[in-house]
């Protein structure tokens, strides 16, 4: 279903911006060891030999005082040291490109699928299931079956040969399926999460559930497979700080905001039979308003996490001049330029991509990866994030310390965001099993724009 008009994504008031300042006070809070300690040091560097001696014969005349400060100093910074969560570094990430062979022509594609109109598809590259292209079709369970071990098997066999990892030190396994328990009899007491009917924004969710294992299970590692029926990609994650040095990012934040709570957020996205009894998934005209109001919220969450002081500030007294002194003045959207190098907002169609563009300011540079991904593999749902990231690699745009912000959202109504930093700069001539690599030099193409459609 296409709307004649268009809302800009983030037009809707940050509801929650004075919670999202008192979680920066907390975070200032938390840190209260290092406000005390920075202090003493610079106190502690600008005094003599001779102070020194004065102050340890002033505590050895009071060492009933002295003794349980200092204990008690000890037991706050232990606890603070062991209550930090522990950090979470992604070892390495792999996809699934299908062969030349299964690939087709969009009329080719149409023709097989039965489809009757050629205006139901955008111009795009799609990886066709094996099963419709055979004569006759031969559409069951089992081929189906054999369709997702093909995809699925052929990421993570080149994932545990890309890190080395053993299957039986993998600890945990967020996917959505149980196959590859057998197929790499992966041990018996591993944490198997399988998540489904979470639509687009799966991959992410999947990220932010092994991040919060990992963080209170010692030495794991945990094998996340964003998994669709056309493309899938995989994803080892480790806690370990002896594979830091081996590790391709580092898991920085990792924020969901979730909108089923709102009934126009529930069912803004939903599958149901038509009146013909033909099961669909229908889009409802409070679509754009709900995506608004969860991009607002989860971007005003970790705006104060990630944006420099300077654009706080400018947003801080924007709000007060609107707010509270009732000023006319444009809603300021900070630079979020400022806090990341490379941007992969899910692929999910062209009208989506041109708004948060417009809305965040982004050039068609930083949009590129979600383009050309969405022109080559099409919308491939939850994995779409990693063949983005795949893109921006295969550029050879990643350098050490860069940072990349993945935007999903998906039906529920949910937006989520995941930051990584580069530990080191990703060379593409090493990336031999990046699907974009034998073709990357061809990128980026120019994309005509589509007719829109009325359904």
């Amino acid at each position: 279903m296409m709307f004649k008009k268009k809302k800009k994504i983030l037009d809707n008031e940050p509801n929650l911006v004075k919670l999202k300042y008192v979680k920066l006070g907390y975070h200032l809070v938390s840190n209260a060891m290092y406000l005390i300690l920075v202090p003493l040091t610079i106190v502690s560097a600008h005094l003599s030999i001779e102070d020194f001696v004065h102050l340890f014969n002033s505590f050895k005349l009071n060492l009933m005082s002295v003794i349980p400060c200092t204990i008690l100093t000890v037991l706050l910074a232990i606890l603070h040291f062991l209550g930090r969560p522990k950090q979470v570094y992604l070892l390495n990430l792999s996809y699934y490109k299908p062969e030349p062979g299964l690939m087709c022509s969009l009329e080719a594609f149409m023709e097989r699928s039965e489809l009757r109109t050629n205006k139901t598809l955008a111009p795009m590259g799609l990886g066709l299931f094996r099963q419709l292209l055979t004569s006759p079709k031969n559409l069951c369970l089992e081929e189906a079956r054999k369709e997702a071990e093909m995809v699925i098997f052929g990421a993570v066999d080149q994932l545990l040969a890309k890190t080395g990892v053993k299957s039986k030190d993998i600890g945990i396994l967020v996917l959505k399926c149980t196959m590859v328990v057998n197929r790499y009899k992966l041990r018996g007491n591993i944490s198997c999460y399988n998540l489904s009917g979470m639509g687009c924004s799966v991959g992410l969710v999947s990220i932010d559930l092994a991040k919060r294992l990992l963080q209170v299970r010692p030495n794991s590692y945990a094998l996340v497979v964003s998994m669709e029926s056309l493309t899938m990609a995989g994803n080892s994650l480790t806690n370990r700080s002896s594979d830091h040095h081996c590790s391709k990012y580092q898991l920085v934040h990792a924020l969901r905001t979730h909108k089923g709570a709102d009934d126009r957020g529930y069912n803004c996205v939903f599958q149901k039979e038509d009146i013909n009894n033909r099961l669909g998934v229908a889009f409802s005209k409070d679509l754009l308003p709900v995506a608004g109001e969860g991009l607002t919220n989860n971007f005003t969450t970790l705006g104060p996490l990630v944006l420099p002081l300077s654009e706080q500030i400018l947003f801080l007294v924007n709000f007060i001049g609107r707010k509270v002194l009732k000023m006319k003045i444009k809603l300021y959207v900070p630079d979020f330029k400022l806090a990341f190098e490379h941007f992969c907002i899910h692929a999910g169609g062209r009208a989506v991509l041109d708004e948060l563009e417009k809305s965040l300011g982004l050039s068609e540079w930083h949009m590129e990866p979600s383009r050309m991904t969405l022109c080559r593999f099409g919308n491939t749902s939850s994995s779409s994030l990693w063949y983005e990231l795949a893109y921006t690699e295969a550029k050879g745009r990643i350098k050490k310390g860069d940072r990349s912000w993945q935007i999903a959202f998906g039906s529920g109504f949910k937006c989520n965001s995941v930051v990584w930093r580069a530990f080191r700069t990703i060379n593409s001539a090493n990336e031999k099993h990046n699907p974009w690599i034998d073709e990357i030099d061809s990128f980026p193409v120019h994309v005509p724009e589509v007719e829109p459609i009325d359904c």
